[in-house]
Formats: structure tokens, C-alpha cells, sequence
């Protein structure tokens, strides 16, 4: 056992601060930083250093990149004329890698919850209307998670898009209600496209 270490209770709390991570788990990762070889924690270290000098958000589409615009916004063959909007960058890349949508996105940054404060105002909707008012957009589909949160913020957004002249859909079935687009895998996703249906 450890004695009591002022650095040692330093990384406990800074790991803890994690999500998913509680105060045993962040115990267990901070003994196996120290059980590390040194020079593999200092990569560690200088990744997550990288990572917050290097890595930001797309002016564009808010997904994370370290160009501006990313990588998907830029493809040219991308289908610029259908947006995916969906909650965080996460999303983004499980579309990415069930290999079935070849349009554009838009990450929102979160979701509505009035009970932590986070209002329409707080989430990157305005740049979303912004971005169809340039027109070019046919369809918008709205791919929020299928929970409480997530069905008000799509419902939000599809009022926002009454007065334009494209078409607004819904992901289908094949997503599970209360589950997370992050952990879906690429077939669930697939069909979840191929199901959508008009936002009503």
C-alpha cells in the first residue's frame, strides 16, 4: 500500500473527475500509471498534452479536427446537401465508422436539459439554422439519441426548421430507446438511417 502522497491523491482526483470514473477506479488507474515504465507515462502525458494544444472544433460542423474545416466538411464527395445532426463529435465517429452515411454533419455539442441548465441557447442550433440559410441543404436528419433528452432536442430543432424548404427525418428503428448512437454498432446504424421517417 501507498503511503499517504500528495501527488499520488492529486492524479486519484484529477482521474475521478472522468466520466464513467469513480474514486476506486481512478485508485486502480493512478497504481498503474506508477507501475508504468517512466517512458511510457510520459507519452501518456505528452498525448493529452497533443490532444488540447492540437485537436479543436470544426467551424463548421463543431466535430473535432486539427484542420479547419475537417476532413469531412472538405471531402468533396462528401453529399453536401443532407446533414446529420447529432449530440457530440462521438456520434459523428460511430457514422464514420459503420461506413453508411456519405453526407455531411452537425454536432450540437450536447442536448437540451432545462435541469442542468442547458438551454436551446447553449447548444450550436443557431450555426445549424445558420448553415441551412446558405441553402443547398434537401434534408435534414435529425439524429439525436433515442432518449427523453435527446426526443425534446430533436423536437426543438425540427420546429426551428418549420419555415424552411427541406425535408426533416427522424432515425428509425434499430436504435433502442434510453440507448446511445456512440455504442451502436455499424448495422443497428444502417438500419436506423434506412428506417428514418418525416419528422412530425
Amino acid at each position: 500500500m501507498l503511503e499517504r502522497s500528495s501527488s499520488f491523491e492529486t492524479l486519484v482526483a484529477e482521474l475521478n473527475k472522468l466520466p464513467g470514473i469513480g474514486r476506486k477506479s481512478a485508485e486502480r488507474l493512478a497504481y498503474h500509471i506508477i507501475k508504468m515504465p517512466k517512458d511510457e507515462a510520459l507519452r501518456l502525458s505528452s498525448s493529452i498534452k497533443a490532444v488540447k494544444e492540437k485537436i479543436f472544433f470544426c467551424s463548421l460542423c463543431f466535430n473535432l479536427t486539427e484542420h479547419d474545416p475537417c476532413s469531412i466538411c472538405s471531402d468533396p464527395s462528401r453529399k453536401k446537401d443532407r446533414i446529420l445532426v447529432v449530440e457530440d463529435p462521438m456520434d459523428i465517429a460511430a457514422f464514420e465508422r459503420s461506413g453508411v452515411y456519405h453526407g455531411i454533419y452537425h454536432a450540437l455539442q450536447g442536448r437540451i436539459i432545462p435541469l442542468k441548465g442547458i438551454t436551446p441557447d447553449r447548444l450550436r442550433i443557431k450555426e445549424l439554422l445558420d448553415r441551412i440559410e446558405k441553402g443547398g441543404i434537401r434534408e435534414v436528419i435529425l439524429a439525436t439519441n433515442p432518449d427523453v433528452e435527446g426526443e425534446a432536442t430533436a423536437l426543438y430543432i425540427s420546429k426551428q426548421l418549420a419555415s424552411f424548404d427541406l425535408e426533416v427525418t427522424r432515425i428509425g428503428l434499430g436504435v433502442p430507446m434510453g440507448g446511445s448512437l456512440e455504442f451502436s454498432d455499424s448495422v443497428t446504424l444502417g438500419k436506423a438511417l434506412e428506417g428514418r421517417k418525416k419528422f412530425s
